[in-house]
């Protein structure tokens, strides 16, 4: 099935820009549970946490075993950060997986993301993304994560997010288009 003709929806709280990612993915802003879904987005905003009601709909659609990806939002120019909205998530959703972790620049803003798989970093500063290797020191950083991440790809199978099993959870920012093309990358897969 190509990407367009996907029912994707969006779940979340209202501080978590659902309008804008649901216009980025082509996906409809939902509070109910939609059984009806190719995938389903819980978008989730640090700062606001993740609302009960969104809880409610992530275990009604367990049964069904809806694709679901987490995306977190509101990193830049407040106090949100991506390993808090994921601890969180892990702790009221499922445990989700990282496959990009978020690099700072020297001011503290989400930068570019470093994918667990190959070790590359994506750069989306100056309105452009660009990929480079990463360095000894972002390795060194992110091996522990890494080796969590590719522990759970080996155990659930290449196919365990189309088949409702693995959860990634992935930062989007869309002033520097941060984590956009990645999430693309998963919607892809269905």
């Amino acid at each position: 099935m190509s990407s367009s003709n996907l029912r994707v929806h969006v779940y979340g709280h209202e501080s978590a820009f659902l309008p804008e990612i649901a216009a980025q993915f082509g996906a409809t802003v939902s509070t109910q549970s939609e059984f009806e879904s190719d995938l389903a987005i819980f978008a989730v905003n640090p700062n606001t946490g993740i609302s009960p009601d969104s809880i409610a709909i992530w275990e009604s659609l367990d049964d069904y075993l809806i694709p679901r990806l987490i995306v977190v939002t509101g990193l830049t120019g407040n106090d949100g950060d991506f390993d808090d909205a994921v601890m969180l998530a892990n702790r009221v959703f499922e445990q989700c997986v990282t496959p990009y972790l978020v690099l700072h620049d020297d001011g503290g803003s989400p930068c570019a993301l470093i994918s667990l798989s190959d070790l590359r970093i994506t750069n989306y500063q100056n309105g452009t993304s660009i990929e480079i290797e990463s360095a000894d020191e972002h390795k060194t950083l992110v091996s522990e994560f890494r080796d969590e991440y590719l522990i759970a790809i080996d155990q659930m199978g290449p196919d365990a997010f189309a088949a409702g099993l693995l959860f990634p959870a992935i930062p989007i920012d869309f002033n520097t288009g941060l984590g956009i093309k990645e999430v693309r990358e998963y919607i892809a897969e269905l």
